[in-house]
């Protein structure tokens, strides 16, 4: 009963979350002193790239590594990590994209070699390229092996991109919310603002989750009916 409406309440809460995050990121919170309004991306960008990093990539890779664990391996687990993969590429794509809006009037350039910037996209190349092992791999066995084993290692640029701001001279920007002696940048409503962005990503991530888990289950019992059916009607005609 409880599974059941958390279920239902999920779609609507992300709905109402991210309603109020917008209408608080553009009329309701202050400009920045020296943004601007620019500084609303504030609401949008980093949220999505929590998302993208951490709680997709992050879901994906702990999928794998308990799909190559024998005592929780299943098929279930198996569908978990390429279906947050697949959303993990869009809130990628995302990222580079909401990135790139910010960038272009804050370094002149809609894209600039950083650290930051080229390990996010070369994120982004190795999570396509997991999708794409997945399509070369008929043995359901193999491919879900092969595949978390990609993930895991794939998984290593996300800790690179995670400090490249530390280790080496970019244009962007650090800390969001805490310097490194964890002191607040952000504070009021930009605050519960920037919250709310948070969350309301962080639940649309496991709406699309639960929406594209569906659908592979679907696609795998369509395809599962059309062999037996398959296999039936070539019975029959052996039969004849």
């Amino acid at each position: 009963m409880i599974k059941q409406l958390s279920q239902r309440l999920l779609g609507p809460v992300t709905l109402l979350l991210l309603v109020l995050t917008f209408w608080l990121g553009l009329w309701v919170t202050p400009p920045d002193r020296i943004q601007g309004n620019l500084v609303r991306m504030l609401y949008v960008h980093p949220a999505v790239a929590w998302v993208a990093l951490y709680v997709s990539f992050g879901t994906a890779t702990i999928a794998s590594v308990l799909y190559l664990w024998k005592r929780t391996r299943s098929g279930t687990l198996d569908r978990v990590a390429h279906c947050a993969m697949e959303v993990s590429v869009v809130f990628i794509v995302l990222t580079l994209i909401t990135g790139s809006i910010w960038g272009r009037p804050t370094w002149g350039v809609w894209w600039a070699w950083d650290a930051r910037l080229t390990s996010t996209a070369i994120l982004g190349v190795l999570a396509i390229g997991y999708l794409a092992l997945r399509r070369a791999n008929d043995d359901p066995v193999l491919r879900a092996r092969r595949s978390a084993v990609f993930a895991i290692v794939s998984a290593i640029n996300v800790p690179i991109i995670h400090f490249s701001v530390q280790w080496w001279k970019t244009l962007h920007q650090g800390a969001t919310v805490f310097t490194s002696n964890r002191q607040l940048l952000v504070h009021g409503s930009m605050a519960w603002t920037l919250l709310l962005s948070f969350l309301g990503f962080t639940l649309l991530f496991f709406w699309l989750l639960r929406a594209r888990y569906r659908l592979e289950v679907l696609r795998e019992e369509t395809q599962r009916a059309t062999l037996d059916l398959a296999l039936e009607m070539r019975q029959r005609e052996g039969a004849r």
